[in-house]
């Protein structure tokens, strides 16, 4: 197979391009900019492009696929030259399909949850010895790439509802056709993707209608709109499995989940968790895996990076950093410290950083989301909406809209670094959600100073 990639040095394209290479096949890439770690993994594998910049010469009628990255633009001259030829062209999940034919395909949609559940998924199989494919849209422990593809009978994939490539605007997960599907819930985000809450909705159901015949829904109950969703959009051919929090202990900051009559103590914790816990768990016994056993190795499990990933700790401070910026995210991460630690003071920081967060007419999505926080900073840099050419965000909206007592607004970073160093963290957690990188506050090494230790 010879297999061309436009914009190879995307974050999760440049892995899959070396997964094919280790799998055989000739690969070739452009792009017009490569950053790190992308660069340097490229030419760890001999594949990183001997210049930058759009390479049309390199399209040629004997190529078997060219694969279309989310960074090039309709008018890409490869991507032209690619069409005059009739070659055919995939964007990434219709490739990931395409190599996965003959796979079981496991794939997890949903608002929130995805990549943790995935992860989850992955880590029992990887433990139990399973041969198994997968694509994730984040670092896991004992992965050394995010999207691996190999000859194996299963693959597990993250159902991204973002759109699939210059060309191909519908989302990515309407491309992988599961005969495992997990829905983890639904709220509306990606404003700038999909401007009403309908539009957004529907995407769901059309996900729905790709599952394979004879295929299995795991579906989050306890989440209204989804549930409802699922009876409106009911199917025959399917089988459907509900799920919401399993049965479970807290004691001292620790969690014990139970399912099957099989108990473990846990290194993730809260109820969002308990439930991407188990949609796993129903995911990973439709392919033969026992009770006992996915107990036994989800015990060590400990996150997905950048979910509530513990960034240092001492016997008194807890510092956490979650990848929170949707509206129930937040409000799933915030609820989670708190029912685990009820006698410390939770700090929340949240960063407003994507399109979503930074619109003034989203706002009201944010209503009661850090209500659980005893002290609730929001953060939004002018850099950031001048990046994003966005209008200002009023202070009044964004307060109008979290609608929360007390709440600090900062939008210069040495205000919060200011706040910061002045803060006694005594007998507390501090949560640091942010997509971005508080215009460049160098948070690990705060982190790791007031906890006298790291993790990252």
């Amino acid at each position: 197979m010879r297999v061309h990639f436009i914009s190879i040095g995307g974050s999760v394209m440049h892995q899959l391009a070396i997964a094919l290479k280790r799998k055989g096949y000739q690969v070739t890439g452009t792009d017009d900019e490569i950053f790190e770690p992308s660069r340097s993994n490229l030419e760890a594998e001999g594949i990183l492009p001997f210049q930058m910049g759009w390479q049309p010469d390199l399209i040629s009628p004997d190529l078997d696929a060219i694969i279309l990255g989310m960074h090039a633009r309709q008018d890409n001259p490869e991507l032209q030259k690619a069409i005059a030829l009739g070659l055919k062209i995939y964007s990434f999940p219709e490739y990931i399909y395409h190599e996965s034919q003959q796979k079981k395909r496991i794939v997890v949609g949903g608002s929130h949850g995805k990549t943790t559940t995935t992860s989850m998924i992955m880590h029992v199989l990887r433990t139990l010895n399973q041969k198994f494919d997968y694509l994730v849209g984040a670092r896991l422990a004992g992965f050394d790439q995010s999207v691996d593809i190999t000859d194996a009978p299963v693959i597990v994939c993250e159902g991204d509802e973002y759109p699939a490539s210059a060309i191909e605007r519908k989302p990515k997960f309407h491309f992988l056709f599961p005969h495992v599907a997990i829905l983890t819930g639904i709220a509306w985000d990606h404003i700038n993707v999909f401007p009403t809450f309908e539009f957004y909705l529907e995407q769901f159901v059309i996900f729905i209608q790709k599952i394979e015949t004879g295929g299995l829904l795991i579906y989050n109950e306890s989440d209204p709109v989804l549930n409802q969703l699922v009876k409106e959009n009911h199917r025959a051919d399917l089988r459907y499995q509900p799920y919401s929090v399993p049965t479970h202990s807290i004691d001292k900051g620790a969690t014990t989940v139970t399912i099957e009559g099989h108990s473990t103590g846990l290194k993730v914790f809260g109820n969002h968790n308990l439930m991407n816990l188990y949609a796993a768990y129903y995911a990973c016994a439709e392919i033969g895996v026992s009770a006992a056993d996915f107990v036994s190795a989800i015990a060590n499990f400990t996150g997905a990076s950048k979910r509530l990933e513990l960034l240092g700790s001492n016997e008194n401070l807890n510092v956490y950093r979650d990848f929170a910026h949707a509206p129930s995210k937040v409000k799933a991460t915030i609820d989670a410290v708190k029912q685990q630690y009820p006698n410390r003071e939770l700090i929340a920081i949240l960063e407003l950083h994507t399109f979503s967060s930074l619109n003034e007419a989203f706002m009201s999505e944010y209503n009661g989301a850090l209500a659980k926080a005893d002290t609730a900073i929001v953060f939004y840099s002018k850099h950031a909406l001048e990046l994003k050419r966005m209008p200002d965000l009023p202070a009044e909206k964004v307060r109008e809209g979290f609608n929360q007592p007390g709440l600090l607004l900062m939008n210069h970073k040495e205000d919060l670094q200011n706040w910061l160093e002045k803060k006694s963290f005594y007998n507390a957690n501090l949560v640091l959600m942010s997509s971005g990188n508080y215009d460049g506050l160098d948070m690990l090494s705060f982190a790791a100073r007031i906890t006298g230790n790291s993790n990252s």
